[in-house]
């Protein structure tokens, strides 16, 4: 029995090559290298761009505020967050890609069917967001000695 085994298994693994076999070209080596390096300087320029488009009047005056009540604790939930944003896109970016969506309400039409269900989530969204905008940006001034509105 053990000399029916086929050559067909020694040679598969001799026509294997090694990655470092094959990038021996300095052309290769000069676009890993560029490639590397753009997705270097995106990323950070992405991470810059996700921390400033949360960033508005009641970051900077409600965390300086809390901070300066509570200490400096109060900063540990937006300072970590990224993490807790990577793990969410590593489970559900590779949902989306195959479903072919780019929303969340867009998903759950495709998924639930109807387009009732998309536009209901998307006012509920849009409301959501502009009340709490609103709530956040008017009010808290107002309870202070600010007059309402102040903090815009």
């Amino acid at each position: 029995m053990a000399s029916t085994v086929s050559s067909s298994t020694s040679t598969a693994s001799s026509e294997l090559s090694l990655p470092s076999e094959n990038i021996n070209n300095a052309a290769d080596i000069s676009v890993i290298v560029i490639y590397f390096l753009v997705v270097i300087a995106v990323g950070v320029w992405m991470a810059a761009s996700l921390f400033a488009s949360n960033i508005d009047s009641g970051h900077f005056v409600g965390l300086a505020g809390t901070g300066a009540a509570s200490g400096i604790a109060v900063t540990a939930f937006e300072s970590h967050s990224f993490l807790l944003l990577l793990i969410l896109g590593w489970f559900f970016v590779p949902i989306y890609i195959k479903a072919g969506v780019m929303t969340m309400p867009e998903y759950l039409r495709k998924r639930f069917g109807g387009k009732r269900l998309q536009i209901d989530l998307s006012v509920l969204n849009l409301f959501i967001c502009v009340a709490l905008r609103i709530s956040v940006s008017s009010l808290p001034p107002g309870i202070g000695d600010l007059p309402i509105g102040a903090s815009c």
